[in-house]
């Protein structure tokens, strides 16, 4: 996986060993995004429809469906619900957009999350991202990415870290 960090934006291209049909089924269906992310998923594929993954009790992102092209772009507007402390990403933010392109057997995925606020964001959302992405690319594959240990509760990282 390549990655690039600008001011505000993350960017992420990797190859995934699956057809982009695979890997749209996994960004899509709420029972199949949480193989890969969270807890519990509900994303209502149509614009303006619900984007909403509960990573862990205390964090949960939200935001709305802005654009699908399936099997090959998909873009939602993304933040997190408040608990309590400073939100400097609230919900439907900062945009993320999912790009899909056949290539040989698989599938190559550009992924940019933008309008995070501030760099030291974009380097807390980057590895939260680097996390999940090596998780969707595992199951997407035919394996099995494993519980994820930011499920049971606050991620092993500082609970700011996605913020």
């Amino acid at each position: 996986m390549s990655s690039t960090t600008e001011s505000v934006i993350v960017r992420r291209e990797l190859e995934i060993a699956a057809s982009p049909q695979t890997v749209w089924d996994l960004l899509v269906d709420p029972e199949r995004i949480v193989t890969w992310m969270g807890s519990e998923a509900r994303l209502d594929p149509h614009p303006g429809g619900v984007y909403r993954v509960a990573v862990n009790a205390e964090h949960i992102a939200s935001g709305e469906v802005l654009e699908l092209d399936p099997p090959h772009r998909l873009v939602v507007s993304f933040g997190w619900e408040p608990t309590g402390g400073e939100n400097l990403v609230p919900p439907g933010s900062s945009t993320i957009e999912f790009e899909l392109a056949a290539e040989g057997m698989g599938t190559r995925l550009r992924f940019t999350h933008r309008d995070l606020p501030t760099p030291e964001s974009v380097e807390r959302h980057g590895r939260g991202w680097d996390h999940y992405l090596e998780r969707l690319a595992v199951v997407a594959a035919g394996g099995d990415a494993g519980p994820d240990p930011w499920e049971t509760g606050p991620a092993t990282h500082d609970e700011k870290e996605q913020r």
